[in-house]
């Protein structure tokens, strides 16, 4: 008998969708007739033999009860998923049968038919019809989860330990088993009330027992499955999980489940803004629409990493027009192709095209009627840079000079800079180059420049590219060994869509020649970071106490022209704003007239690729500009 039932399960489970129907029919049209049977036997406490003038009623009861359930959609239901909705709907259904059926048979005035039969007749079909369904999805599930775990033990699927008993940790637990790609074996929960429950046939456990299940089960994946619970929390329960050898993955934020389903793609790498555990802040909405809605934006630099959020943020906005300026064609295609699927009913405008060319950038102003520019084209490798410091000076520098004029010549009314940390007290070639461009933009807001000039100074983006993050995420992914420079360096982080939004509303504050820098939080150690993502990848950091660890980390030394820590302000001269992660920094300008003299020098020095002299120049005028290295020994 223990072959008979499985193959019996296989073979209905095998079946076309229609034949399953017709089956199911046939047993709810069976189920029918003996409740109502059962009825008359319960009622008059017999086994009841309807008389002649009777048979018919026992035919008319399917006639009525079978369209009702058709109707009620219980032929569409899939039996090894249903749940307590599915047996709602038969209750509903077997009453409104029921009661149409005692209608027609008081209509039809046959005799010798209790009232009280109709009740029983409708409790028994409820028991029968919820029942055999009930019975069938325990069997075809106990049935496809044996087939799943011999699948499981050919496949080695590996074990996980789903932490978050809600419904979210639940769905995923359905899921993650229909699938086969990963098997739970567990819940872990905070919830007291939940320890020693059984969801979905797993244990919920506490997280004083997480040791005790990662050797019960060999686990090395934990799943996040609590995407409604906020950042710092999540941030405690990552920490809590760091010093155990498993890799941890998550579930992004509610707003990004469709109506609260969850699927096995839905799950990812632990988000490095978590690890920060910095709540975002809720935007100045009337800020945020200021500078963009019913008016025409452009972004320069629209396909880089700060350039594409800000598209994607600004197009949210409603803005008039959407122009793209940017010089790489595979980054503009690729930005324009994605924000056309957002479907936003906004016209984008893709334009190639290099920053240096004013005539062009004058052109496009003018012809789409530009109101606002968001200039986030930049060279921002500090090696690379360091290795071409007149190309570096050219784009960084003139590029935003080439912009500003044209911003100017096109009446634009606000034109926003993206600048860096960096451009304080700079190091590298990079950072001096980004405060002269600062500089420039402070000049022309001084000598009374129609267009209001904004700049706004941040650190480090998470994930951007070329960034720490998504290095090591690669690194680690292909064995080690993860790169730091220096065990001692620190650095401020933001995240991408978080750094944009601020950028935005700092945008709409500036009066003219404002330079704003952004409330960053703590910063953190670089090597710290490291060995969070090593250990919630699942790996062990190999060093001289786990010499048989998975993944060492190498100390490379300080790249040319790198810090061991930045700094945002040059002066200590800073207010407050509206916003409270926005501040306002006073720093000293040099009047347009002598600059415009500056920039002559420099332009015809970089002409030369004459880097000795615009490495002077850029000593001489950037305050606190130290530069690291000489360039004749970094170019040798």
């Amino acid at each position: 008998m223990q072959f008979i039932f499985p193959k019996i399960s296989n073979w209905f489970l095998s079946r076309p969708r229609t034949l399953k129907r017709l089956i199911t029919l046939s047993v709810d049209f069976i189920a029918i007739v003996f409740a109502l049977w059962a009825a008359f036997s319960l009622r008059y406490g017999v086994i009841y033999i309807p008389p002649q003038k009777q048979l018919w009623i026992f035919f008319l009861a399917p006639l009525i009860a079978i369209p009702i359930f058709i109707k009620a959609g219980l032929y569409r239901a899939i039996v090894r998923y249903l749940g307590m909705q599915a047996l709602w709907t038969i209750i509903k259904a077997t009453l409104l049968y029921a009661l149409l059926f005692a209608v027609f048979v008081l209509l039809a005035g046959v005799e010798q038919v209790p009232r009280t039969v109709y009740g029983i007749n409708a409790i028994i079909l409820v028991l029968f019809v919820g029942g055999s369904r009930m019975i069938a999805r325990w069997w075809f599930a106990g049935s496809i989860a044996e087939n799943t775990l011999n699948n499981m033990t050919r496949r080695r699927i590996p074990p996980v330990i789903i932490y978050g008993a809600g419904q979210s940790g639940a769905q995923m637990a359905a899921a993650l088993k229909v699938s086969n790609q990963l098997n739970p074996v567990a819940f872990i929960d905070d919830e007291p009330t939940l320890h020693r429950q059984q969801i979905n046939g797993l244990n919920v456990y506490s997280f004083s027992e997480l040791n005790h299940v990662i050797e019960k089960f060999y686990v090395r994946d934990v799943l996040l499955a609590m995407p409604s619970i906020a950042r710092s929390q999540r941030h405690k329960i990552i920490q809590l999980l760091e010093p155990y050898p498993v890799h941890v993955r998550t579930l992004p934020d509610l707003v990004d489940l469709a109506e609260g389903k969850v699927t096995v793609a839905d799950i990812r790498e632990v988000d490095i803004a978590d690890l920060l555990g910095r709540e975002s802040v809720e935007p100045e909405y009337d800020l945020l629409h200021a500078n963009i809605t019913n008016k025409t934006v452009m972004v320069t630099g629209a396909g880089g990493s700060i350039g594409s959020e800000l598209c994607r943020q600004i197009i949210k906005l409603e803005p008039t027009q959407l122009v793209l300026y940017e010089l790489n064609e595979f980054g503009l295609y690729s930005i324009e192709k994605e924000l056309k699927l957002l479907d936003f009913d906004v016209p984008i405008i893709s334009v190639l095209g290099t920053v240096l060319n004013q005539t062009r950038l004058e052109l496009v102003c003018k012809r789409f009627d530009v109101n606002t520019i968001y200039h986030a084209a930049a060279y921002k490798h500090v090696p690379m840079v360091e290795k071409n410091t007149t190309e570096g000076v050219r784009n960084n520098v003139f590029g935003t000079l080439s912009c500003a004029k044209a911003a100017i010549a096109s009446k634009v009314e606000t034109f926003v800079l993206i600048s860096t940390d960096k451009a304080v007290r700079p190091t590298n070639t990079m950072g001096a180059s980004k405060r002269f461009a600062e500089l420039v933009l402070q000049g022309l807001a001084a000598d009374k420049a129609c267009t209001r000039f904004t700049m706004v100074r941040f650190g480090n983006v998470l994930g951007s590219s070329g960034s720490v993050v998504p290095l090591f995420r690669e690194q680690i992914a292909n064995g080690g060994p993860v790169t730091v420079t220096d065990p001692r360096i620190i650095r401020y982080f933001m995240t991408i869509p978080e750094a944009a939004e601020l950028v935005i509303q700092a945008g709409a504050m500036g009066q003219g020649g404002d330079v704003f820098v952004l409330d960053m939080g703590e910063p953190i150690r670089i090597v710290d970071l490291a060995k969070r993502m090593i250990h919630l990848s699942g790996f062990i950091e190999k060093d001289e106490e786990q010499p048989e660890g998975d993944i060492e980390i190498t100390y490379t030394g300080l790249r040319p022209g790198e810090k061991l820590y930045e700094e945002l302000l040059i002066g200590d001269n800073v207010s407050d704003t509206q916003h409270q992660r926005i501040m306002r920094a006073q720093e000293k300008v040099i009047a347009w007239t002598k600059l415009a003299e500056i920039l002559l020098k420099l332009e015809q020095a970089n002409e030369k690729d004459d880097y000795q002299t615009v490495r002077t120049l850029l000593e001489a005028h950037v305050d606190g500009f130290q530069p690291q290295c000489d360039i004749e020994d970094w170019l040798s």
